[in-house]
């Protein structure tokens, strides 16, 4: 591990395993049963949904792309950060764009990246270690919807919280979440999100039920991940993915149904999952923001939006907000 790269840990040894047996038990034995989205992304998930990004259909990853590609020279700028925090950092991939433009200003002096894998965040560090002389890396390994208060302190602080991932919560995890960002700032520093705007509902549809039905097998191979860890017996071509379009609350559903009556066994958990014909597993969900409603919202915890940018068809938002 490069020297300048330091990291912060937050999560015990066998946190995903245990984190995932109490979701899995949780999922099967509610009603109606909510598989949280985090368990998507096994090897063949992750795979799958990077083949997504690319798929003509779906548009938000490249219009987000372009927006940064566009405004992260102004961002830098506008915001005066010297250290910039990426929650659910990942590969930091798309965060390069804005490093650069941070690092182009003289102004960047730190990188936070935040996520739930040690791994992947000790290669990612290590390489933009590698592309950024003398930039202090302090990675946090932690549930970001959990460990919030534990990043490190500023000054001057930027977070990004990019890929639309925000339409993945629960309108009240979503509230709560934007509350715990909020309060991990201090007065003056700022929020930069990434969100999927409303458009035209069939627009929205074809993106997550795609011709080549690559989101079909991705909501699908959750359950294989399922077998796989708990020694169960899901047969995936028992199960139809359903995306629909859930109007009050402007968000895609995206759902497995059983047509028909089965008993499925998860061995490991020694626990037995009824089916009634028609029943359906809630997988993900993925909602469309319009702008005003979100500043709503935003402004309840604290936060003013400052600016909000798009791409050339308006399909996708970075919303740039500062803490009160």
């Amino acid at each position: 591990m490069s020297p300048s790269v330091s990291v912060d840990t937050h999560l015990p040894p066998g946190w995903a395993d245990g984190a995932m047996r109490d979701d899995i038990t949780r999922a099967f034995t509610m009603t109606p049963k909510v598989l949280p989205p985090m368990w998507l992304y096994d090897d063949r998930g992750s795979e799958l949904f990077d083949r997504i990004t690319r798929l003509p259909e779906y548009y938000p990853t490249e219009a987000e792309r372009s927006i940064l590609a566009a405004r992260s020279g102004e961002i830098a700028r506008r915001t005066g950060a010297t250290t910039v925090v990426e929650l659910g950092s990942g590969t930091s991939d798309k965060t390069r764009t804005l490093l650069d433009a941070f690092r182009a200003t003289g102004q960047l002096r730190r990188f936070v990246p935040f996520d739930v894998s040690e791994a992947t965040l000790i290669e990612a560090a290590d390489r933009l270690a590698k592309r950024y002389d003398g930039l202090e890396i302090k990675a946090v390994v932690g549930d970001f919807t959990r460990h919030l208060p534990h990043l490190p302190a500023g000054p001057d602080r930027l977070v990004a919280f990019l890929g639309g991932t925000i339409g993945n919560f629960y309108a009240e995890e979503r509230r709560a979440f934007l509350g715990a960002v909020a309060d991990s700032l201090e007065s003056g520093e700022w929020l930069l999100l990434g969100i999927d705007l409303m458009k035209p509902v069939g627009r929205i549809l074809d993106a997550y039920n795609d011709r080549a039905k690559v989101t079909d097998a991705f909501i699908k191979n959750v359950l294989a991940v399922v077998n796989a860890a708990f020694d169960a017996d899901f047969d995936l071509e028992c199960f139809d993915y359903v995306p629909f379009w859930d109007g009050r609350e402007e968000r895609v559903d995206m759902r497995l149904r059983t047509d028909e009556p089965q008993t499925t066994r998860l061995r490991a958990l020694d626990l037995e999952v009824e089916f009634a014909a028609g029943e359906e597993i809630r997988v993900e969900i993925s909602t469309k923001f319009r702008p005003e409603r979100l500043a709503a919202e935003l402004a309840d915890v604290g936060l003013g939006v400052d600016q909000l940018w798009t791409d050339d068809r308006a399909d996708f938002g970075l919303l740039l907000a500062r803490k009160f």
